[in-house]
């Protein structure tokens, strides 16, 4: 901010007679915020809080365009904000409503539509991100809408009514009025069809969603934002659905967040702007972006208080959904609920909501061999209209949710041989408890028995019609989601391995890196002797490339339980590649940095290897020649064969890590990523790696050996470095290292390592898993959320994980 806006700033704060602080208490804007824009000192404001300052002021038509014209503006700083309307312009005349609420005037009434004001002529890239990031939401929506068959036959009804005053702000905060301005009514009772002109009508743009286990509020998000998506106007922001379960907030900031869950999803967006963001965390920022907080519920319990506080923190426009006891003992704990926003509660299905739907699902024709028109429904219909028994009361409690629906559907509508008035038997079915139970118990199965899928993709996926394995295979997998303080909701390929023992995880990396570098070992040795028409001993080569495997995998080992302790081991997916085009390497990084940050890792990773790598060689010789491991000389030899070999493995890892982290750029991955589409392009990425690292790190060896003996040539008294030995090293490294780097310290090498070999030896998933994830998915137990997949629902997770481990 120039000096001259500061001065503005300072100027129309005396004028309205407030001191920072109650100009922060009015505008929500932090006292050190207003402080560094009054001294000039903030190069990287925002206008949306230029437009709270103004809001705050009362400050007219002119005075905020003087405020808001920041020439020291960052060049992705496009900002949603609401200027004040201009008095000559007739409502006749006003813009067309977007699909979003906007923020009020100063004057307490609604601006009829959000603008975008780009500050930098960049703003057309962050329109573009986001009209594209629309156009990829939408279609993923409609995709999984039509998969999980809400149209089918049609949805079931979702209603809502005001939540309770407790649970929401008061009215004047929520419409955002000014001291003596009078509420008007809100609209919180409606149905599907009416989500989105409830949420306009929202002056502040912030909702809380409320409802039982099961009530449909996942459902009431998607019909949210494909009907925002859907309008004739596009959506500024985005409206695009956040699964915030596994959100720590004393870790992590909500920005970061989502920003994470938006490069997870969308790894096109890992494309750095001018100022080095990443396009994900600059459309954050520049809250070109919509969040819908999915799943507060699933918050861990401690932490949930911290989380509503930290949404307080906040100003941005949002809808979030939570059960409603867990959302009310987070209110309780932060003394306040979510700060401007207005609540609704989804209410329960009744009977005639049920007589309406199920019958229309019973599509099994000739049911008893008569196919007289008699649905399978009827019977216990009736007796859930009269309510004349505890048991068909019990019933119809549970048959209140959608969730509990749709399960009653999947086992009796869609399963030859079944009949629902078996739910009405109170000495199999004693409570409530008991039916859902049996009802989340017989899904899993059900849809595994009945006839199989016709599907495009053949039998690969038809191999799986055990329910027996079936149920073994989810309930692992339920299971490793469990593992830890609190149920994870996302089921991603690249952390499946994580949930196994430390000790195994060591033990995997040890193998599979003594296996890499023994065999490397072996066939550039077989190579090189046949090359020279040598004979080849086999005995002292193998038992040479044994030697060197053994070491250089503790080596690998040691690494890895080093970065275990840190907390690096956990690979993500990859969302970069290289480009040598100086096109590709545009991405608003500094290369200086970003070379000196991955050299220095590389350079203490390749010493240990390196520090491995002599200690064979030592025992080898110790082999050969018959030395004593107390004598002198060879002890020295060691030493100096230690300090060489760490450095020259070392500066090659660094020096060629650190260059390919310079041409690296993002994934030209345009549309958004699914689970097995992210496996693929890891696997070819990881691939293309391979092939880079082989010739460079053996290039590597050879170089950097020759720069090292030059180095400490006399130093360390006569060194020999020969080229054929030099160049059978770079060779061996260059194979056996690169091998080992991908199958060991990338997300897909993990996943082959762990979840196509070692788990399915194990027995715990089985041998071609990306068929059966997708094959669950195409059966409906699993759900896809972006990049990765979900259960059906958290209870089912819960209830298969429960089976698992008794």
């Amino acid at each position: 901010m120039t000096d001259e806006q500061g001065a503005l700033l300072r100027r129309l704060r005396k004028r309205a007679r407030l001191t920072q602080e109650q100009l922060a208490e009015r505008s929500t804007v932090s006292v050190r915020t207003i402080r560094r824009l009054e001294t000039g000192r903030s190069t990287d404001h925002r206008l949306r809080t230029l437009h709270l300052l103004a809001d705050a002021l009362g400050v007219g038509t002119e005075e905020r365009r003087q405020l808001t014209d920041t020439l020291d503006r960052a060049p992705e700083d496009v900002v949603v904000g609401p200027p004040e309307p201009a008095p000559s312009v007739p409502a006749s005349e006003s813009p067309e409503p977007a699909p979003v609420a906007p923020a009020p005037d100063p004057s307490g009434s609604a601006s009829t539509a959000p603008v975008v004001q780009p500050a930098t002529p960049s703003a057309g890239v962050l329109a573009d991100a986001a009209a594209s990031l629309a156009r990829e939401v939408r279609r993923r929506w409609q995709r999984e809408e039509g998969h999980r068959r809400v149209h089918d036959p049609f949805p079931l009804p979702v209603r809502w009514q005001p939540a309770p005053a407790g649970l929401m702000d008061r009215p004047e905060n929520i419409q955002r009025l000014q001291p003596g301005d009078t509420p008007r009514a809100l609209r919180l009772s409606g149905d599907l069809r009416g989500v989105v002109a409830a949420y306009r009508s929202i002056a502040s743009g912030r909702l809380v969603i409320l409802g039982r286990a099961g009530s449909g509020k996942s459902v009431l998000a998607i019909k949210f934002a494909l009907d925002l998506l859907a309008a004739p106007a596009a959506p500024v922001p985005v409206p695009v659905i956040f699964s915030i379960g596994s959100w720590d907030p004393t870790t992590t900031t909500l920005r970061d967040f989502l920003a994470g869950l938006l490069l997870r999803d969308h790894p096109h967006l890992a494309r750095r702007v001018p100022g080095g963001s990443t396009l994900a965390a600059a459309l954050v920022d520049a809250d070109l972006i919509l969040p819908l907080l999915d799943g507060f519920d699933e918050i861990a319990e401690a932490l949930r208080a911290a989380a509503l506080e930290t949404l307080n923190a906040t100003s941005c426009p949002l809808v979030l959904t939570s059960r409603r006891d867990e959302y009310a003992r987070a209110v309780r704990a932060a003394h306040a609920p979510l700060v401007w926003a207005a609540g609704i509660e989804l209410t329960d299905l009744g009977v005639e909501d049920l007589a309406a739907y199920l019958p229309r699902t019973d599509r099994l024709v000739a049911r008893g061999g008569e196919g007289d028109g008699t649905g399978v429904w009827d019977a216990v219909l009736e007796r859930l209209r009269a309510r004349d028994t505890a048991a068909s009361t019990r019933l119809a409690e549970v048959l209140r949710t959608p969730l509990m629906v749709i399960l009653a559907r999947t086992m009796y509508s869609e399963a030859p041989g079944r009949e629902p008035e078996e739910l009405l038997d109170t000495a199999r079915f004693p409570t409530a408890g008991h039916l859902e139970e049996h009802l989340l118990a017989g899904f899993v199965p059900a849809v595994y028995r009945r006839r199989a899928l016709e599907r495009t993709d053949g039998a690969r996926g038809q191999r799986y019609r055990d329910p027996d394995q079936a149920l073994r295979w989810l309930g692992y997998l339920a299971h490793s989601l469990s593992q830890g303080t609190h149920d994870q909701r996302d089921l991603a390929w690249w952390r499946i391995g994580q949930n196994l023992r430390t000790a195994t995880r060591v033990l995997l990396t040890v193998l599979v890196s003594t296996v890499c570098m023994a065999a490397a070992t072996l066939l550039v040795q077989g190579v090189a002797a046949s090359g020279h028409g040598e004979p080849i001993g086999w005995g002292a080569s193998v038992s040479y490339a044994l030697l060197v495997g053994v070491c250089s995998g503790t080596a690998f080992g040691i690494t890895y339980a080093a970065l275990t302790v840190v907390g690096r081991t956990a690979a993500v997916p990859s969302r970069v590649r290289l480009r040598l085009s100086a096109a590709g390497r545009r991405t608003g990084r500094r290369p200086v940095r970003t070379f000196l940050t991955r050299f220095g890792f590389m350079l203490l990773g390749g010493s240990v290897l390196g520090v491995g790598y002599s200690w064979s060689v030592a025992l080898m010789s110790v082999l050969k020649i018959d030395y004593a491991l107390s004598r002198t000389e060879l002890m020295t030899i060691v030493l100096i064969n230690t300090l060489l070999y760490g450095l020259i493995i070392g500066l090659t890892a660094g020096l060629v890590f650190g260059t390919l982290a310079v041409f690296e750029s993002p994934m030209d991955i345009t549309a958004a990523a699914t689970p097995i589409r992210l496996l693929s392009v890891n696997r070819t990425a990881a691939g293309r790696q391979l092939l880079v690292l082989v010739p460079a790190l053996g290039l590597g060896v050879v170089l950097c050996g020759y720069a090292v003996v030059f180095l400490f040539q006399g130093l360390l008294g006569t060194l020999l470095w020969p080229l054929r030995g030099a160049v059978l090293l770079g060779a061996t490294g260059g194979l056996g290292g690169a091998a080992a780097y991908v199958l060991v310290f990338t997300a897909w090498g993990q996943w082959l390592t762990v979840s196509r070999v070692w788990l399915p030896m194990t027995r715990r998933l089985p041998w071609d898993t990306v068929a059966f994830l997708e094959d669950a998915y195409q059966r409906g137990v699993l759900r896809q959320a972006g990049a990765v997949y979900q259960f059906r629902h958290i209870r089912l997770q819960r209830h298969l994980a429960r089976t698992y481990r008794e």
